[in-house]
C-alpha cells in the first residue's frame, strides 16, 4: 500500500490580470455623473427660469396629481399641469391661469363699476316711474283736471313729485292742515302707485312767506310738518305701505319754488321724493345733506318754474 505522504500536493492559483485603460467599467460610471450633472443643471436652469406661479402649480401637481390632472390646462406655462412644462417665455413673472380662469381684476375699480351700473339701473326705474304717472294723470279724467298741480321731475335725491296750491284751488283749508276732498283723491292714486316700487319715500311740507302765528306759538313750521303728515296719512290709505316712508318734515317758507314771489300760491305744496339710494343712506345716517353742484340745483329750479308755465 502505497505511502500517503508521497501523493504530490497541487495548488491551483487563478490569475488575476487587470484590464488596465482599456477595461470599461470606469466609463459607465463616468457616464452615470455627466447624466447626474446634466440633470442637476437643467433642473438648476428650470428653477430659475420658472415663473413662481408655475411653481405653485408644480408643487400642486405632486400634492394632489389626480386633482390637477382632472382640472386640465394647454398652455406651455400652465400652472395647473406640469405635463407641458416651461413657460412662454423666461421673462415671465407670474403663472399662466388655467383656461376659464378669469384674469384678475382690480377690485375697487370692480366695485366702481358695480355702483354705477347700481345707479343706471335706478335712475331708469325712477324715470319708468314718471313715465307712468305722467300717463296715469293724462288718462284719469280726476287728475288730468289738476294737471297744471301736478309737477314731475327727477332730481339729485330722486324723483320728486309735488302737489302746489293754485290761486283759487287750494290743497288745504286756509291755515289748517285739513286735506281738500280732490286732494285725498291725488293722494290716495300716487299712494298705490309708489307702493309698487321699492324705493322708500319722503314727504315735505311748504308754505309761503305769509306770516302766521298764534299765542300758543303755532307757526308755519308747525303748519307744514301737520300738512306733511296729513299727506302721508291719505297715502298709506290710498295703497302706500306705512313702513315705506322714511322721512316727514315741514320746512315751512324755506325753500320756495317760486323765489322771486315767496308769496305765490305755488310755494304752497307737498313735494314727495321717492328716494334714489344714495338719498336713503343719507337719511339713515341722520345727515340728509347732499352735495349737489349749485349749477343742477339752478337747473332743476329753472326746470320746474318751465313746467309751470306751461
Amino acid at each position: 500500500m502505497a505511502d500517503d505522504n508521497a501523493r504530490p500536493i497541487v495548488i491551483k492559483r487563478i490569475k488575476k490580470v487587470a484590464g488596465g485603460h482599456h477595461g470599461g467599467a470606469w466609463k459607465i460610471a463616468y457616464a452615470d455623473f455627466v447624466t447626474a450633472m446634466m440633470a442637476f443643471f437643467l433642473l438648476m436652469w428650470l428653477l430659475g427660469s420658472t415663473a413662481k406661479g408655475d411653481l405653485v402649480g408644480i408643487s400642486e401637481y405632486f400634492k394632489t396629481p389626480l386633482k390637477v390632472a382632472m382640472a386640465g390646462g394647454t398652455g406651455s406655462g400652465d400652472s395647473s399641469s406640469v405635463i407641458q412644462g416651461g413657460g412662454e417665455d423666461l421673462t415671465r413673472r407670474a403663472g399662466q391661469v388655467k383656461r376659464g380662469d378669469s384674469e384678475p381684476v382690480n377690485k375697487t375699480y370692480d366695485l366702481q363699476a358695480a355702483k354705477a351700473a347700481l345707479a343706471r339701473a335706478e335712475g331708469e326705474r325712477l324715470q319708468s316711474l314718471k313715465a307712468k304717472l305722467e300717463s296715469a294723470i293724462e288718462v284719469n279724467p280726476m287728475l288730468k283736471k289738476y294737471q297744471n298741480q301736478l309737477l314731475l321731475d327727477i332730481t339729485s335725491e330722486g324723483l320728486r313729485i309735488q302737489i302746489v296750491d293754485e290761486k283759487n284751488r287750494p290743497m288745504f283749508n286756509l291755515a289748517k292742515a285739513e286735506l281738500q276732498p280732490y286732494t285725498k283723491d291725488i293722494l290716495h292714486i300716487i299712494g298705490m302707485v309708489l307702493n309698487e316700487v321699492p324705493n322708500k319715500i319722503g314727504i315735505s311740507g311748504h308754505t309761503d312767506s305769509s306770516p302766521y302765528s298764534s299765542d300758543a306759538g303755532y307757526s308755519n313750521w308747525e303748519l307744514s310738518a301737520d300738512r306733511a303728515n296729513a299727506s302721508r296719512r291719505e297715502m298709506v290709505i290710498g295703497g302706500l305701505a306705512d313702513d315705506k316712508v322714511l322721512r316727514v318734515v315741514g320746512l315751512a317758507s324755506a325753500a320756495h319754488l317760486d323765489a322771486a314771489d315767496p308769496f305765490s300760491p305755488v310755494n304752497r305744496r307737498i313735494s314727495i321724493i321717492v328716494m334714489n339710494k344714495r338719498t336713503e343712506e343719507a337719511v339713515r345716517r341722520d345727515n340728509a345733506t347732499l352735495d349737489v353742484p349749485a349749477e343742477d340745483a339752478e337747473a332743476a329750479a329753472t326746470a320746474t318754474m318751465e313746467a309751470l308755465k306751461k
